[in-house]
This record gives C-alpha cells, sequence and structure tokens, in this order.
C-alpha cells in the first residue's frame, strides 16, 4: 500500500483528508513542515499533500528544503491551497510540485489527482529499470565481445569488475577518497569498469594474440587501446547522449595504464590529476595480470602480488589506495582465477 503524508496547519483539512485517502492508503496526518521532517527520518512516503500558507515554514520553503535532501529530493509534492493566483502556482512548479489541488477539495478529486501521479510514478519506475536492463545487458555484450578476441585473458573483464566492487567499497568504508566515491552511482561504476579495455576490438589479432613478449613497435600499438577506448566511448555519448555511466567507462579506458609518477601512457599524468577512476583500475588490472598466466609470464602467487604492488606503491599506484587494497586483498584472493 502506498504512503501519503497530509501536512497542513488546519485539522479539519486533515481529517477530511484523511477520511478521503485512508481506505487507498497509508496515511499519516501532519500538523506542520517541522513534524513532517521529523517524521521523515522514520517513513519516506510516496506522495506528500503540502498545505502552503503554514507558520514557521511555509509549503514553498518546506518543499524547497525537501529537493535540496537527496534523500527525499524524488518524493512527489502536490499543493494544497485556497489560492487562486497564477502566481504561487508558477513559483510552486518550478520548486518542483507536480500538481496543485485547491481548497475546499472533494474526495473524487483528491483520489484521481493521486491516483494519476502515482501511476506516472509506476510507468516511469517500470520504463527505467528496463532501460537499465538494456544498458547492463548492451554494456555486459559490448565487454564479452572484447575479451573473446583475446585469448590470453581469460575472465580479466568478469575478475577486475568484482574486484572494482570490493575496493571501491572498501575505500568508501575507510573514507579514502569518500567524498568523491559517495557522490557515485556504484552500480554504474562497476558496470563501466568492464568497458575499460574496450579499445583493444581495434588492435590487430596478431599483436592481441601473440604468444611471446611483444616487440617495441608491437607494444606501442598496443598501448594505443587506450586512446582508441576514450574515442569508441566518446562516440556513444555523442550519438546518444551524455550517461553518468558512460562518463566512468571513458575515464576507466583512457586512464588505467597511468602511472601515479607520472610515467605512465597514454596521457602521461601524476598523482591525483589521473582521475580516480583511473587509479583505483590500475591496481584492479595489475593484481589480475600478476595472479594470471600470460604468454610471456606464468601466474603469481597471490603474496607474490602483493609484493609486486607494494613495491610499486607511490610510483605505479596511489598509496592511499594501495592501503585500502591491503586491507582488503583476503577478498581478493577468494575471487576465482
Amino acid at each position: 500500500m502506498k504512503t501519503i503524508f497530509i501536512v497542513d496547519d488546519n485539522d479539519v483539512n486533515l481529517l477530511s483528508a484523511e477520511e478521503a485517502l485512508s481506505d487507498d492508503y497509508r496515511v499519516f496526518t501532519l500538523p506542520s513542515a517541522a513534524d513532517m521532517f521529523s517524521f521523515l527520518e522514520k517513513v519516506k512516503p510516496d506522495l506528500i499533500l503540502l498545505d502552503i500558507e503554514m507558520p514557521a515554514m511555509n509549503g514553498f520553503e518546506a518543499l524547497q528544503k525537501l529537493k535540496e535532501d537527496e534523500r527525499f529530493s524524488d518524493i512527489f509534492v502536490i499543493f494544497l491551497t485556497s489560492r487562486k493566483d497564477t502566481t504561487a502556482e508558477v513559483r510552486g512548479f518550478e520548486l518542483g510540485a507536480v500538481d496543485f489541488i485547491h481548497k475546499p477539495f472533494t474526495k473524487p478529486i483528491l483520489l484521481n489527482r493521486i491516483k494519476t501521479h502515482l501511476e506516472i510514478e509506476a510507468i516511469i519506475n517500470e520504463q527505467t529499470s528496463e532501460l537499465r536492463a538494456l544498458r547492463n545487458s548492451t554494456v555486459s555484450a559490448l565487454a564479452r565481445v572484447v575479451e573473446n578476441r583475446d585469448d590470453f585473458t581469460g575472465n580479466h573483464i568478469e575478475r577486475t569488475a568484482m574486484f572494482m566492487e570490493i575496493l571501491l567499497k572498501a575505500m568508501l568504508r575507510l573514507g579514502v577518497y569518500a567524498d568523491t566515491i559517495s557522490k557515485w552511482d556504484m552500480d554504474a561504476v562497476i558496470l563501466a569498469s568492464r568497458l575499460h579495455d574496450v579499445g583493444k576490438v581495434t588492435i590487430s589479432d596478431l599483436i592481441l594474440n601473440k604468444p611471446g613478449k611483444l616487440t617495441i613497435e608491437e607494444f606501442e600499438a598496443m598501448k594505443k587501446h587506450t586512446l582508441e577506448g576514450e574515442r569508441i566511448i566518446n562516440e556513444i555519448i555523442v550519438d546518444s547522449g551524455y550517461q553518468d555511466l558512460l562518463h566512468h567507462a571513458k575515464l576507466f579506458a583512457g586512464f588505467h595504464h597511468e602511472r601515479f609518477d607520472g610515467s605512465g601512457y597514454p596521457h602521461g599524468k601524476k598523482g591525483e590529476d589521473i582521475p580516480l577512476q583511473g587509479r583505483v583500475m590500475a591496481i584492479v588490472d595489475v593484481y589480475d595480470a600478476l595472479i594470471s598466466e600470460r604468454p610471456y609470464k606464468g601466474a603469481f602467487s597471490h603474496d607474490k602480488a602483493l609484493d609486486i604492488i607494494i613495491e610499486s606503491k607511490g610510483s605505479h599506484f596511489d598509496p592511499k589506495i594501495v592501503n585500502v587494497f591491503l586491507e582488503v586483498s583476503d577478498l581478493f584472493a577468494e575471487v576465482e582465477p
């Protein structure tokens, strides 16, 4: 059952609205905006009926405060008002209200307006879920195309995505670059990390699957997969419009071979000038390469991989991220090779 808050300093209006809605919804009546914000800490409603003319904090002020709090900004708000001026409605819609219901209201109008907006929400949620599923399957299919061209990396993309999730969640928990990571959609970031090697689709099979160490010329060609990855993802952005997932994917693709001391490629960025996505992926990518068999090397043990990463702390890798990695390295060891 959907939950509705009715916020009004008039007891008659509260009672009237509660009687009209209580058969169809779970209803909470609140006499002030202050009481509403206090109760929001316990219950998040699907919709709020909000009076405009209230003492202490009026409806406009309450709506603005709601929209500034990311926990509550998605709640539908319908204003209850006896005002007839269009200025109030314009201001309300600018602040984010979805509708106005004029007092005195009737039960059919109240029910129909609420039903309309909640049905719209249900449709939006369904379409969002469908789009998310399509997005996920498209990224996964593209990642598989990349991995299937490379005979030697096994399940590199799957493993690095798992490592990425472990490391980012630990960084968030331990407060390392948490101000940045807390703003990210974690699911989108982890999905985007699967595209870090997408540029390899442009690399010749003779180089990608060479059963031995690459020559200097071949390695220079291989290094171009970073720039090619940026280019491919940028073309998708141009064609489809900006998306947060693609923004992360472009940074993973373009910066995962940068080094903290500035000696990496393709941009030669140094320290925290390297996007955080690249600094995290650098550790994840290298760790998986170390524990995996390659044409030019055998698979190193987990402990040997840790030693190499520790030795490269501050040169190849961001020291702060290495410290977090070491805290959760036992979880890395549990991931199936």
